[in-house]
């Protein structure tokens, strides 16, 4: 069974896009049936053309990423979250909307990252999403390396809070 994780930041554009782009990735290469989304409760409809690059220049498969709302994970339609991840702290101290599905409610982690499209400079911007890609990458591939079909939702939680300190 599919393991969904939905990954939201304020406007979905950058730091939750390449979550979902690092840990569909990993996610392909390791052969894990996992799949990530994204979303924002206040997405800004387009994705930042650095945070594309980004992943381009890693070699992710950027296409069909968008920004989007959470609203479209809270139909019965949905995919069934098991995870539900923060990348800004914005959207972590936001009230999150009800996710249905099998799984429901999801888990839920903040890994907060500093947004990268605040930097100043194109060439220091480009670094800074790169850093963050790097970043994110990493604990995409810590989460999937736990044992995601045997973990109850306590020993879920405990090890996501475990890699938020990593």
């Amino acid at each position: 069974m599919t393991t969904h994780v939905l990954i939201l930041c304020t406007h979905n554009s950058a730091r939750s896009v390449l979550a979902e782009g690092m840990l569909n990735h990993w996610a392909r290469k390791l052969g894990r049936d996992v799949h990530a989304h994204s979303a924002g409760s206040a997405p800004s409809g387009q994705v930042n053309p650095f945070a594309l690059a980004a992943l381009q220049q890693a070699g992710v498969d950027a296409a069909g990423v968008r920004s989007k709302s959470w609203d479209e994970f809270t139909t019965p339609e949905a995919p069934p979250l098991s995870i539900v991840i923060t990348v800004c702290d914005s959207a972590a101290a936001e009230a999150c909307p009800v996710f249905h599905g099998a799984g429901a409610p999801p888990v839920k982690v903040h890994w907060g990252y500093p947004d990268p499209s605040l930097v100043k400079g194109d060439e220091a911007r480009r670094r800074a999403f790169e850093l963050t890609r790097q970043a994110i990458g990493y604990r995409m591939l810590q989460l999937l390396h736990l044992p995601l079909a045997t973990m109850n939702k306590p020993h879920l939680q405990q090890a996501l809070l475990q890699i938020a300190q990593s």
